[in-house]
C-alpha cells in the first residue's frame, strides 16, 4: 500500500478538523450528505479520511454539508 503523500494527509486532516469544531461525527455527516444528495455509509467515510483519499468533489461536498463558511489552508 502506497504512503499518504502530503496533500492527502492535509485533505484529510483539514476535513476531520472542521468536523471536529462543527461537533459532527461521520454518522452525522452521512445523514448530511444525503440532505444535499450524496449517498455514503459510514464506513465508506472513515475509509477514505483515514486513507486521505478522496475527489475534491467529496471534499466540497462535506463542507458544504456540514455548512463550513472559512476553512484555513494548512
Amino acid at each position: 500500500m502506497a504512503d499518504r503523500t502530503e496533500w492527502e494527509q492535509k485533505a484529510a486532516n483539514l476535513l476531520k478538523a472542521q468536523l471536529k469544531l462543527k461537533g459532527i461525527t461521520y454518522a452525522q455527516l452521512v445523514e448530511r450528505l444525503a440532505d444535499v444528495g450524496v449517498e455514503e455509509k459510514e464506513a465508506n467515510i472513515r475509509n477514505k479520511l483515514s486513507r486521505g483519499k478522496f475527489t475534491a468533489a467529496f471534499m466540497l461536498a462535506c463542507l458544504s454539508a456540514i455548512e463550513a463558511t472559512s476553512v484555513p489552508i494548512p
